[in-house]
């Protein structure tokens, strides 16, 4: 399935159902919080640049099925739980992560939180430890299955997770990369900030999610490729984020370029494009996406 990349006109009905949402003739759905993390290693060369983590949506999935996406889903509302900041947390605090992500202290905590649990419920990584300066070395046994497993049904929550093997959350292991709302016209809709994160020394990913049929590590630009060619389906943010991200030769470069990011949430609304319209992109991206389409 090949989904058009930015910048590409809108079909002339789903530019008039836009304007319905935007003159209040329709009601938008409510967008949930949601955290997602670019899984990152670095790739053969500096020439490849960074790898980038994806997992493909089932086809049967109601939002993005058969998409190419970062880990990531929505805030489970027990995400939001101060003891952990108090017991076991490592890197900036909740006020710092709340000043960086735009939001109020409670939804940071808990969009760390949410960021950490989703990446492990869907690669089988963990960014925690049993201490301020260390992670866990391997996750891969039946107990550490059996705890993913209960996360992903939501029998358990992170924090409890977190307290019971006594780990400490590796906030610091996390950079803040953009903030992507789904358009208003869209049934469902989420408020979705971006985090990026190196793959921890030792430990392996793992094809354990059941939302995915399938996952694979690509370096970023050429993920940026594929989606070009047809060969890989993605949504805007998420190839607006392979191609930005691939621009780096490494991965402590990604993560040198999110320090001191700030999130402006960015909702894609209809603008023009030649005699038709389009959705629209990052100011900061438009130099990207037009230096590729001319080259």
């Amino acid at each position: 399935m090949r989904i058009p990349l930015p910048p590409v006109p809108l079909p002339a009905t789903l530019a008039d159902v836009a304007r319905e949402f935007h003159d209040g003739t329709r009601t938008p759905a409510e967008p949930r919080n949601a955290a997602t993390v670019v899984l990152m290693r670095d790739g053969a060369t500096p020439e490849a640049g960074p790898e980038v983590y994806l997992l493909r949506r089932q086809v049967s999935m109601d939002f993005a099925g058969g998409m190419c996406v970062f880990p990531g889903g929505g805030v489970d509302p027990r995400d939001d739980d101060a003891e952990v900041e108090a017991s076991g947390w490592a890197g900036p605090s909740a006020v710092e992560w709340a000043e960086q992500l735009g939001v109020d202290v409670d939804l940071a905590r808990a969009l760390v939180c949410a960021a950490v649990r989703e990446t492990f419920e869907e690669s089988g990584v963990l960014l925690a430890g049993p201490s301020a300066d260390s992670v866990v070395a391997d996750t891969t046994g039946e107990d550490w299955e059996a705890d993913r497993l209960a996360l992903e049904t939501r029998a358990l929550a992170m924090t409890d997770f977190l307290a019971r093997r006594r780990l400490v959350l590796r906030t610091d292991l996390l950079g803040v990369w953009d903030g992507w709302l789904t358009p208003i016209f869209e049934p469902k809709r989420y408020r979705t900030w971006f985090f990026v994160a190196q793959l921890p020394e030792g430990q392996v990913t793992r094809d354990v999610s059941t939302e995915s049929s399938e996952v694979v590590w690509l370096p970023a630009a050429r993920a940026a490729d594929e989606a070009d060619a047809g060969t890989l389906a993605m949504l805007p943010p998420t190839y607006l984020t392979c191609l930005e991200v691939g621009q780096h030769p490494s991965t402590t470069a990604v993560r040198a370029a999110a320090d001191g990011r700030r999130v402006d949430m960015f909702m894609p609304e209809v603008e023009p494009l030649g005699d038709g319209l389009t959705l629209s992109m990052p100011d900061r991206l438009r130099p990207l996406v037009a230096a590729r389409r001319s080259g």
